[in-house]
């Protein structure tokens, strides 16, 4: 397999972008879009469709390949991997359920190939304003695929403006659902990895109650109060996201390893803080660190181990990272990406997602504030 990435701000700077890279002679069967909601997505399908590729895509909230990261643009990583090697699956569920769709999903990869891998993009937030449920997800794939479940992903954006992210094939386009790349991996090898990078601190704690997202009380105490007492404030007069939420997140500690989870915003009269993604009561979590260059250090070390410790090498890498992270990490996303791209020595696209996908020790989660990313190679 051999894979190229391309960039551009416009269809026709895609036009030129795909040209170019098939000057030499690629002919790419495949294209993983990630586009800005800005973009014409519909006109880049159209310029793929008619050089005969197939198309899995997603809309971002930033945009990267190798050395280069913007916001509002497009990228896409071609490759010419084999057809019989991959099937492209589509599931909309205005019409069913997330669990029917999930399901229907993990059959059909499954009849498809004896080791299915998957390469998941999801809807993130809907027209709606409805965030889909990536643990939901999950949980369902497992159920049919087992504990082996070896997925990677992330769920789509919308450039932070909450009015809807969509996920597209080359004619099919939804703002609730999933499109997934599934690939044989009796002849893909799919090596990849989830890790936030953020530190625990303090000791462990229980949620003593949580209902719709809401987190009420930690330890029987009001969880508000006491995340302003670790934080060492007495109000929350400030931009609570931006400035607090995304630095401090909370790890849930699961069997293997921590999830994250980003404090949004607050309700003073409850005493409430209200999660990115809901945990429910009897969860034990940890305050964390805020976030600093060990983190990088930390991700590109955990990618390096792996890599050796698998001997492996990749033709192709795709990294799904955490909006919240670039908010947090700021420049330093883009040291930690072209970091990983430098360890797989190898063409990258990747975009900055609502929730992340991603095995972690071979445990399949759902994630946050957290950078996942897939290294494939055709056998």
């Amino acid at each position: 397999m051999k894979a190229k990435s391309i960039k551009g701000n416009s269809p026709g700077e895609i036009q030129s972008a795909l040209n170019e890279s098939m000057a030499d002679g690629f002919k790419p069967t495949l294209a993983i879009v990630f586009i800005s909601i800005r973009q014409d997505r519909n006109a880049v399908c159209k310029i793929l469709s008619n050089e005969g590729l197939d198309v899995m895509g997603a809309t971002s909230c930033g945009e990267f390949t190798n050395e280069y990261q913007e916001q509002g643009s497009a990228v896409i990583l071609l490759l010419n991997l084999k057809r019989e090697n991959y099937t492209i699956l589509f599931e909309d569920i205005h019409d069913s359920n997330l669990g029917e769709a999930a399901t229907h999903l993990a059959n059909t990869a499954m009849q498809k190939f004896k080791n299915p891998a998957f390469i998941v993009c999801s809807s993130g937030i809907s027209v709606k304003g409805e965030i889909f449920d990536g643990q939901g997800f999950v949980n369902s794939l497992e159920k049919v695929i087992g504990p082996n479940l070896k997925m990677y992903g992330g769920m789509a954006g919308d450039d932070y403006s909450l009015t809807g992210s969509f996920v597209f094939t080359n004619t099919r386009s939804t703002d609730e659902g999933i499109v997934a790349l599934i690939v044989d991996e009796d002849k893909v090898s799919v090596t990849g990895m989830a890790i936030s990078g953020w530190q625990p601190v303090g000791t462990v704690k229980t949620v003593t109650k949580s209902e719709n997202g809401w987190l009420y009380t930690i330890d029987d105490k009001p969880a508000l109060d006491m995340y302003l007492r670790y934080l060492g404030k007495q109000s929350t007069d400030v931009k609570f996201y931006e400035d607090v939420g995304l630095f401090y997140p909370f790890q849930v500690i699961n069997a293997v390893d921590p999830v994250m989870r980003t404090p949004m915003s607050v309700n003073k009269e409850d005493n409430a803080l209200k999660l990115d993604f809901p945990i429910p009561t009897g969860t034990k979590l940890q305050f964390s660190m805020p976030p600093d260059f060990d983190i990088i250090e930390n991700v590109l070390e955990k990618a390096t181990d792996l890599r050796e410790a698998q001997k492996s090498d990749a033709e192709a890498l795709l990294i799904f990272s955490c909006a919240g992270r670039l908010n947090a990490l700021g420049p330093m996303t883009k040291m930690e990406n072209d970091g990983l791209s430098e360890i797989w020595k190898t063409p990258m696209a990747g975009f900055f997602t609502y929730g992340e996908y991603g095995t972690a020790h071979g445990k399949q989660e759902f994630h946050s504030t957290t950078i996942s990313w897939a290294a494939l190679k055709e056998k």
